[in-house]
């Protein structure tokens, strides 16, 4: 592989998502991360109930690479679930702070948690415009 074919380091920090964990709080259920070959993208496999409701998606999550364009600098998503919907996401893991951005960088709808030490759970907020959200929880199964 050439340089420029390689994993990026931001990809290679979501290595400690990998796996299938517990999800509580604003939402109830599953999901398991599992590197596709090649390691460029991370699936992301969604088994949940929220507000009531069963929500079960995919998500592709990698850097964007263009036919013969070199890959984008941001490590992003697109998730798809059951009734139709997609979104897009910008993930940002700095030291042991998750940060998933609704759409773009810096939007006003995200996600930000805090793995703990041992790297068992992550706990955080889901943010959403106009003072909605709801706290969850992750834990290793």
């Amino acid at each position: 592989m050439t340089e420029t074919n390689r994993p990026s380091a931001e990809l290679k920090a979501l290595d400690r998502l990998v796996g299938t964990w517990a999800v509580t709080g604003g939402a109830e259920g599953t999901v398991r991360y599992a590197w596709m070959p090649g390691r460029f993208f991370l699936s992301q496999h969604v088994e949940l109930t929220q507000f009531g409701e069963p929500v079960n998606g995919l998500e592709v999550i990698g850097n964007l690479r263009p036919f013969g364009e070199p890959a984008g600098a941001d490590v992003v998503s697109r998730y798809y679930d059951s009734n139709g919907n997609t979104f897009d996401y910008v993930y940002e893991l700095t030291g042991d702070t998750l940060i998933t951005w609704a759409g773009a960088k810096g939007s006003p709808a995200y996600y930000e948690g805090t793995f703990s030490a041992d790297g068992t759970s992550v706990t955080g907020d889901w943010v959403y415009p106009g003072g909605g959200g709801y706290r969850s929880t992750m834990t290793r199964m």
